[in-house]
């Protein structure tokens, strides 16, 4: 950190502090509330609730334990 911050400990407590009482909340909610305010903020969210089962055959596991095949790839040196 730089020196002008103080020591790294103050920052440490101050952090953990802002983090427990919420400052860092308010602190972003009114970032975002002024940007809004200008209409600096798109609103439009997207979200993929996609889920796919897989069964353990299906991602190649074998009975019996595993056995080692040799790779096809490149050996390394």
């Amino acid at each position: 950190m730089p020196e002008r911050y103080g020591p790294w400990a103050t920052l440490h407590t101050r952090f953990r502090r802002w983090t427990a009482d919420g400052t860092f909340d308010r602190m972003l909610r009114t970032v975002q509330a002024e940007a809004d305010a200008a209409g600096d903020v798109d609103w439009l969210v997207s979200v993929d609730s996609t889920i796919v089962r897989a069964y353990q055959h299906a991602a190649g596991a074998r009975k019996g334990g595993s056995v080692t095949r040799p790779s096809a790839g490149p050996e390394v040196a």
